[in-house]
């Protein structure tokens, strides 16, 4: 018992981010712009977390992610807002697929950053696992950024690299971090089905307003 307890008063700040996050995808799937907030906290919380693992990829990851927040709630709530004004030209953001075009600089983004990354990693930290590190990473990114401009394909990364991390945590000793990545994993597939519901025009039609 007391082991137990010392180790929830060691871990507190990774379960208060486990918990949070939890919440970002819940308001993620519910298309919900007060994910950004809560996703900037859990970020900050994170930034900690695995810095103090040897996971830099993952806590510069978190950087990002703040900054990326910060975007997507602005896209978000700012389009959203519109909605109720006749005069706006511009429509809401809304739930596209991906064209081709994005699709194929995305592609290059990913594969270049991720041996970028892993480079670093390898030659200039003491990293234990600086592939999976960089894929992890490099990944989200790329998935976040979907996330920010509602680009439906997005989940099939989350699909991917909620996997990928619940594995790399568990060789960590990250147990409620896994906890928050199985989460990820499952939900990615509910929101899989909940954002088709909600898709309003095809990969041809202009995605920039």
């Amino acid at each position: 018992m007391g082991a137990a307890i010392n180790w929830l008063t060691g871990n507190l700040l990774e379960i208060f981010g486990t918990i949070t996050g939890i919440l970002y995808v819940f308001l993620e799937i519910k298309q919900d712009a007060r994910l950004w907030p809560v996703g900037i906290v859990t970020s900050a919380i994170y930034v900690w977390v695995f810095f103090v693992n040897k996971l830099y990829a993952d806590a510069g990851l978190q950087c990002y992610y703040l900054v990326v927040s910060v975007l997507g709630w602005y896209w978000w709530t700012n389009l959203a807002h519109r909605k109720a004004n006749v005069k706006a030209k511009k429509e809401p953001l809304r739930v596209t697929h991906v064209d081709k075009k994005t699709a194929f600089y995305l592609g290059a983004i990913f594969l270049g950053s991720y041996l970028a990354v892993w480079q670093l990693l390898d030659r200039a930290t003491d990293s234990p696992v600086p592939a999976a590190d960089a894929f992890i990473t490099t990944l989200s990114a790329v998935a976040t950024w979907m996330l920010a401009r509602k680009i439906f394909e997005h989940w099939y990364l989350w699909i991917v690299v909620n996997f990928t991390a619940m594995v790399l945590f568990f060789s960590r000793g990250l147990y409620p971090t896994i906890i928050l990545y199985a989460v990820y994993f499952v939900m990615s597939f509910v929101g899989l089905k909940e954002w088709k519901k909600t898709i309003t025009y095809d990969k041809k039609e202009d995605r920039n307003g």
